[in-house]
């Protein structure tokens, strides 16, 4: 059956990160599903750098696993360099990274696409979408006309309103050689939803064999790389990791750009639109950093089978042969031929504040948003998006309530609490900083937050869920077990602890406590519990991390307990603002245009004083306890 004479319970407008992983969650929990796209060869591609993870962002990639999606699984699969961030400052913000190989990460995911029942792939352009009383139903193609379904998933990614910018030239388009997506982007404006333009940008490709390598300084894989997802058991010895390396900017590069500033997009007036701060162009940093005498350039490889590289920390939209210029200026770079020139991209985006937690549209039910189009910049975040948009997509199909993830239980609850209560005035990205409860929600234990809910919603097998049970169960009780586990003084043990300048025992002292001083380590007590010699190092560190942190831990879990207070409060979505005393005419305002769906929300919106959450707190209970009297069953 053709896909126009076919319905669909789901579709899915575009196959980038987004894209990818809203389509596989909607099918995969049995709704049939539809994404199109104008090449099936671009499903899955890597559009800027070949790497999943970083800091903040290995957390997004953890729990969209642990949820079920597939992200975590392509990195492991494809990556040739990993590596575990700020390891030395802890578990609470330590984060995985991967070099992937761009080719094979978009092959994996194209085969998955391609064997995944309930989906199907459109090659084509879609131009309108079908309204009807303020619900979509369908959307309209360029070749294959009009076609139902129940919900629509948009993941356009930088392709609404698109244009490239390389110096003074401009071209319509969401990526290189392919076209941008105009129509669609006149038929949200025609269903009420502003569309502005955010910019970000790409460094131009080097060619591997032009570069010396002799001068630059290589950064080698971990020793034991990670994997990202729980269903990984390891990354093979036999996968083959090659190293990223490090070079910089100097003064000659420096004076190369400013001398050329004037034909930059970004600083010619030629792009009005808001750019990444914390991914700035080269341009950016010598405005915003004039004092730095040089920037750091990793230069990472874009696959094993090409000599391709892309050099990151140097994007630009400066002419050609400006960037060939000051790119050979820069050290172990001096006979580099440029492949593709960097450029510079505006490109529309819908303000997230027009949705629901759900990432359902305010404006237009059944009408999902995910990706790049609700203001965010990189793959983690449009792939954690796509999840929840596709999970939820599906659910709103079925009838059921949709999955709403807290800001105290996930990465990606903070992601979409931030989008959709805050909205966002530049390309948001995510950080560690911006995570209240980082000690409980860490990238370690994703799998232990997340993994009931892809196990209910099915996107994981039983075998998956039993597996981290298990593991819990194991580390729980390892846990309980040091804790019985008492050391007399005067063992092998007093001269660990004063090698290492801690106090010598005086009294009998359980494993448990010893573990919680600073400067004592698991390697330190190993040889006095002999339960956890064949757990695996990862289990050891959360073992470990738990007793350490089990004060701070035990004192953020009562934070989480008081504002899971606040966010059960809900706010009815037919609540009338202006019948409640008291709230001045700008916060009634506010709350009307955000529409929080619970205090906790309405509390976090900017401009909200504390003193109007206490008179929307007093209306709340007051109505609730009158609705409570009006449902009362009379006595006779």
């Amino acid at each position: 059956m053709s896909a126009m004479n076919k319905h669909y319970d789901v579709i899915v407008i575009g196959g980038g990160h987004a894209g990818v992983e809203a389509a596989l969650a909607a099918s995969r929990m049995g709704c049939s599903t539809l994404i199109t796209t104008l090449f099936f060869d671009t499903i899955g591609q890597m559009s800027c750098n070949p790497a999943i993870g970083g800091v903040g962002k290995g957390q997004l990639v953890k729990e969209i696993d642990a949820l079920g999606g597939e992200m975590g699984l392509a990195a492991d699969r494809t990556g040739i360099q990993f590596r575990q961030l700020n390891a030395s400052k802890g578990q609470a913000v330590r984060s995985s990274r991967c070099q992937s190989d761009r080719k094979q990460y978009k092959l994996y995911m194209q085969n998955v696409v391609r064997w995944q029942q309930n989906l199907e792939v459109l090659e084509d352009e879609v131009d309108e979408l079908v309204v009807k009383n303020s619900k979509v139903c369908g959307i309209k193609t360029k070749n294959h006309g009009a076609i139902s379904c129940g919900t629509v998933v948009i993941t356009t990614g930088t392709f609404l309103k698109g244009r490239i910018h390389v110096g003074k030239q401009i071209t319509p388009g969401g990526r290189a050689g392919e076209p941008d997506s105009t129509r669609l982007a006149q038929s949200l404006e025609e269903c009420g939803f502003p569309v502005v333009l955010f910019k970000t940008g790409t460094p131009p490709r080097l060619d591997g064999k032009t570069i010396d390598f002799s001068q630059l300084e290589p950064q080698h894989s971990d020793e034991r790389p990670v994997p990202f997802s729980f269903r990984t058991p390891a990354i093979p010895p036999s996968q083959k990791l090659i190293p990223c390396y490090i070079t910089h900017t100097n003064e000659q590069t420096h004076a190369i750009i400013r001398g050329n500033m004037h034909l930059s997009p970004m600083y010619s007036g030629q792009i009005q639109a808001t750019g990444v701060r914390y991914c700035p162009s080269i341009e950016d940093k010598l405005k915003k950093f004039a004092d730095k005498q040089r920037h750091q350039i990793f230069l990472e490889p874009e696959g094993l089978d090409t000599d391709e590289y892309y050099p990151n920390g140097i994007s630009t939209g400066l002419p050609e042969d400006v960037q060939e210029k000051f790119v050979r200026s820069i050290k172990g770079l001096e006979n580099v031929r440029i492949v593709r020139p960097g450029y510079s991209i505006e490109h529309g985006v819908v303000p997230p504040t027009e949705l629901t937690l759900s990432l359902e549209t305010k404006k237009v039910s059944n009408l999902f948003l995910a990706g790049q189009i609700n203001g965010t910049t990189g793959y983690e975040e449009a792939g954690a998006q796509g999840l929840i948009a596709g999970i939820n997509a599906a659910l709103k199909v079925e009838g059921k309530d949709p999955l709403i993830l807290g800001r105290h239980e996930s990465y990606i609850g903070v992601l979409i609490d931030d989008l959709t209560t805050k909205g966002t005035e530049e390309p948001y990205r995510m950080f560690t900083s911006r995570v209240e409860y980082r000690l409980i929600v860490r990238e370690d234990n994703a799998d232990w937050r997340l993994v009931k809910y892809g196990y209910e919603l099915g996107l994981l097998r039983e075998d998956a869920y039993r597996k981290v049970e298990e593991k819990y169960e194991w580390i729980n009780k390892e846990i309980e077990h040091l804790k019985t586990v008492r050391i007399m003084p005067g063992t092998d043990l007093d001269r660990e602890l004063e090698r290492c300048n801690s106090s010598p025992l005086r009294q009998p002292t359980s494993l448990s406590d010893l573990l919680k001083r600073p400067e004592v380590t698991y390697a330190m007590i190993a040889p006095y519990d002999g339960q956890l010699k064949s757990a695996t190092s990862e289990i050891i560190d959360q073992v470990e991390y738990e007793i350490k942190y089990e004060g701070f831990i035990a004192r953020q879990l009562k934070e989480v307990e008081r504002f899971r207070h606040v966010e059960n409060i809900k706010i009815p979505a037919d609540i009338d603002y202006s019948h409640i005393q008291g709230l001045s005419i700008e916060i009634r305002q506010k709350l009307k245009q955000f529409s929080p769906a619970n205090l906790g929300q309405a509390h976090r919106i900017s401009g909200v004083t504390p003193a109007a959450i206490s008179i929307l707190m007093v209306y709340l209970r007051k109505k609730s306890q009158e609705r409570q009297k009006t449902r009362a069953p009379r006595r006779s």
